[in-house]
């Protein structure tokens, strides 16, 4: 029952238990004593109450209560003994005034202790808390500084209230302010982190090193955030280590809510100079690659512009020389030049449409879209194509469930068309004469898209391609650039369409655009 005190030796402690736990005892006796043998009258029972106290320095709650008890025992014990055959009311009422002002002291003194308890509780758990916090502030690989801003915070307040809220008005107007306040900021503690990065001068207690913070404009953002009451501070700045050496930190402060606080704010720093410099590294490196793209993307254009072009001028170089033996003939057949020099004019303006597009494409404008009747632009497509079919022996065969207009970049639908025939024309070019057919189907699948299908009636493509046939400088030909299925899909997907490539289970490949019959869909 006998409890020892924290703030004593053990030895100590319990000596002092001890004595008061004796002296309680042997003035219990005599208060029972004298008031039961003796002839005194009074409320000597009340005496109990000292021996309560005494009892109370070296005893537990639980031990309170019983020597309480006990008390009480034999406070009731003595007045049954005096008084059993010789009752009064002085003596009930002197023993119910000794019970009472024992029953009192011993509440009261309960309380005293369960108060005592929790003070010391709290202490505990504050000592801890400390305990931790330090642990965490010393061990932490961050940088960390306890300071003291009371006395700039009451400074600026000071001003504030003068009605000069306003810091960098302050600062331009008064050449020693920045000086002043950063003399009002001392550090209270730094840990070993902040030690390591910029040194045990500039983490020492004391005054603020004036090179911690570099640059008055970020300090004058600082001093900003304390006058308008803000709770949080952070931002990138330089700091200067001992050695000299500039450091680019992410310095960031938590203010407290209440002023009496402002003696110990906790300011972190991270050392980004490393990452900073990754960073521009890295952004160097994006920039050297957008350069690279640029090049890349100037020879695809330029391989693109070759395939494109080969066509248009093949066939302006073709009718030329059909020109020239018109005119050689004797006579010589005007009307069947003039129509020679016609369709010169006409690839040789089809020409043009494609550099200008491809220009377009490269100033990043997009074509201009128009609304074609489908069918039509087959036809126009077809007549481009006549002399290739012709020589290559090659029919067509078109198939159109009806007649459909749709918004489209003209040249661009064109030239996509005039490269699958191409493609279909050579695929066939082993083939026999009368097997070189190719069948050009549209259809409108449903409401938002037109489907075209060319159909060739060729080997069909080789598998081992056909994972790859749409990817740029893949070919399968002697002279060719392993452009144009590149350039097809990447046309028809730009104004919101698709391209696929297959073959078919009857033989011969298939090639299937999905355009979008909608202007919205396309028009980007």
């Amino acid at each position: 029952m006998f409890r020892t005190q924290a703030i004593r030796r053990p030895g100590s402690a319990l000596e002092h238990d001890l004595v008061f736990g004796l002296a309680a005892m042997a003035l219990a006796a005599v208060v029972f004593f004298i008031d039961t043998f003796t002839e005194i009258e009074g409320a000597i029972a009340v005496l109990y109450v000292i021996a309560t106290l005494l009892a109370a320095q070296a005893v537990s709650q639980a031990g309170l209560i019983v020597c309480a008890y006990v008390f009480v025992m034999l406070a009731l014990i003595s007045y049954g003994y005096t008084h059993f055959t010789d009752y009064d009311l002085q003596s009930t009422m002197r023993l119910l005034v000794a019970l009472a002002a024992l029953l009192v002291t011993t509440m009261l003194l309960l309380k005293t202790e369960r108060a005592r308890l929790s003070l010391l509780s709290l202490n505990a758990a504050l000592k801890e808390s400390e305990f931790r916090y330090r642990s965490i502030f010393d061990q932490t690989r961050v940088a960390l500084w306890e300071r003291d801003y009371s006395s700039l915070r009451s400074y600026l307040m000071e001003l504030k209230a003068g009605g000069k809220g306003d810091v960098r008005k302050l600062a331009r107007t008064n050449p020693g302010f920045v000086d002043e306040c950063l003399s009002r900021i001392t550090v209270v503690a730094a840990n070993e982190a902040a030690r390591e990065l910029l040194g045990p001068q500039a983490a020492s207690v004391g005054e603020l090193r004036k090179s911690i913070l570099s640059g008055h404009e970020k300090f004058l953002d600082l001093l900003q955030v304390i006058v308008d009451g803000g709770r949080v501070y952070e931002d990138k700045v330089e700091a200067r280590a001992d050695t000299g050496e500039e450091k680019l930190v992410l310095l960031s402060i938590n203010f407290p809510k209440a002023a009496e606080a402002f003696d110990r704010v906790v300011v972190s720093m991270v050392d980004v100079t490393q990452r900073e410099l990754a960073l521009k590294s890295l952004a160097e490196a994006q920039a050297e690659l957008a350069r690279a793209s640029k090049a890349t993307a100037i020879g695809a254009m330029s391989a693109s512009l070759a395939h494109e072009l080969n066509q248009p001028l093949g066939a302006v170089l073709v009718n030329a020389s059909t020109l020239l033996r018109w005119l050689d003939r004797d006579p010589p057949d005007i009307a069947a030049a003039r129509r020679s020099t016609e369709r010169i004019i006409r690839d040789a303006h089809r020409a043009s449409e494609i550099i200008q597009n491809t220009r377009g494409l490269l100033s990043q404008t997009a074509g201009k879209l128009e609304t074609v009747r489908i069918d039509d632009l087959i036809d126009e497509t077809l007549a481009l194509m006549e002399h290739e079919l012709q020589r290559s022996v090659t029919s067509i065969v078109v198939e159109m469930a009806s007649s459909v207009a749709l918004p489209v970049v003209r040249i661009e639908l064109q030239q996509v068309l005039i490269n699958l025939i191409t493609n279909a024309i050579q695929a066939m070019a082993e083939s026999d004469a009368d097997r070189r057919v190719i069948t050009l189907t549209t259809d409108a699948r449903d409401r938002d898209h037109l489907r075209i299908v060319v159909r060739d009636s060729g080997p069909g493509i080789d598998a081992k391609i056909l994972k790859t046939l749409f990817t740029p400088f893949k070919t399968t030909k002697a002279t060719g650039l392993g452009m144009g299925l590149s350039i097809c899909r990447s046309t028809i997907e730009a104004r919101g369409g698709r391209l696929n490539g297959y073959n078919d289970d009857r033989g011969g490949a298939v090639f299937e655009i999905h355009l979008p019959m909608t202007a919205e869909l396309v028009d980007a």
